[in-house]
């Protein structure tokens, strides 16, 4: 496929419509003790067609409902905002999707056992480039002084947010699951940070099998992120191959970045000598890489193995890359 400008509520609905990706948002950037009691692996996704009574349809982005120890459900209402701005009336709309969900689930007698409404947390991913300033209580978009009667009259809302632009690096990279990689690729701008990134989200899938939506959104952003690097690109479908893809375009990227006012006669003589320990450098990187996927997968690797990689050409290396992603055992890949 030909890079282009992602669409990204696209790909986020993707992403975020596996349910072990949607578990390891809630655990990783809204854990808290009303996390207690929610059976988050038994989790599933609500078919949400929400209708006021005036018969004006509003959409909650994704619903999942969650089985509650003790029985009973919980449900969780995901809104992602792609606004470059936050929404200032983010708690109001929040009030009105609660109260079309509460009304779907009446419907369908999808009560608690003692016949009441379950509850609902509800939960704004922003990705906008300022940070969030808007009121996360609803009690905050009311004219009412504190000490006013009429309070007690009021409608309540509070919305958890997670706003993707407020963590540092050094926090999304001590988290261990996909949500993290994904923030860590939206807020890596720099192409140079890139090839890193993209051995840490491969190394990620070399360790958890399956998660193929997820990986196939990967490769989208990755190849998206790619742009800067040269146009008219081809991204390849599989991640590897992206990650193989983005080693070339570094180096290219890297050379054009150079100085340009040096002499043609020194800038030849420097290449030559350069190329050299580039390709010396780009062959122990490949091989440092294999050896940590290897590692990843199988464990702690014979003295065999560790040899016939560090001693492996390039291309060699790149099929065996390839291999780790679905090969059982170790000798399987290096066959």
């Amino acid at each position: 496929m030909t890079t282009a400008k992602p669409d990204y509520d696209a790909l986020y609905h993707r992403f975020f419509s596996d349910p072990a990706v949607v578990a390891q948002l809630l655990r990783e950037f809204a854990a808290g003790p009303w996390l207690d009691g929610l059976d988050l692996d038994g989790m599933e996704r609500l078919n949400t067609k929400l209708h006021a009574d005036t018969g004006e349809r509003r959409e909650a982005d994704l619903v999942w409902r969650i089985p509650r120890q003790g029985g009973g459900d919980a449900y969780v209402m995901l809104l992602l905002e792609f606004q470059s701005k936050p929404d200032p009336w983010m708690a109001l709309r929040m009030l009105v999707y609660a109260g079309l969900l509460w009304q779907q689930l009446v419907r369908e007698q999808r009560l608690l056992p003692d016949g009441k409404l379950p509850p609902i947390l509800p939960v704004v991913l922003y990705n906008g480039d300022s940070r969030w300033r808007a009121p996360v209580d609803l009690r905050d978009l009311i004219g009412l002084p504190d000490a006013s009667p009429l309070w007690q009259w009021q409608p309540g809302m509070r919305y958890y947010l997670i706003d993707e632009g407020s963590f540092a690096l050094t926090d999304l990279e001590v988290r261990d699951g996909l949500p993290a990689l994904l923030f860590r690729l939206e807020n890596s701008p720099d192409p140079s940070q890139l090839l890193g990134l993209a051995n840490a989200i491969v190394a990620w899938f070399v360790g958890h099998p399956g998660f193929q939506a997820a990986r196939a959104v990967f490769v989208e952003m990755l190849g998206a992120a790619m742009a800067p690097m040269g146009s008219g690109m081809r991204v390849p479908e599989e991640l590897l191959e992206v990650r193989n893809m983005l080693t070339t375009r570094m180096e290219t990227w890297l050379e054009q970045s150079k100085q340009q006012w040096l002499l043609e006669g020194e800038q030849r003589g420097e290449q030559r000598g350069e190329q050299r320990g580039e390709q010396r450098g780009r062959k122990d990187a490949e091989a440092a890489f294999l050896l940590r996927l290897l590692e990843r997968r199988f464990g702690p690797l014979p003295d065999w193995a560790r040899d016939r990689v560090l001693t492996a050409d390039t291309v060699a290396m790149a099929e065996w890359g390839f291999r780790v992603l679905d090969a059982a055992t170790l000798e399987e890949v290096l066959a």
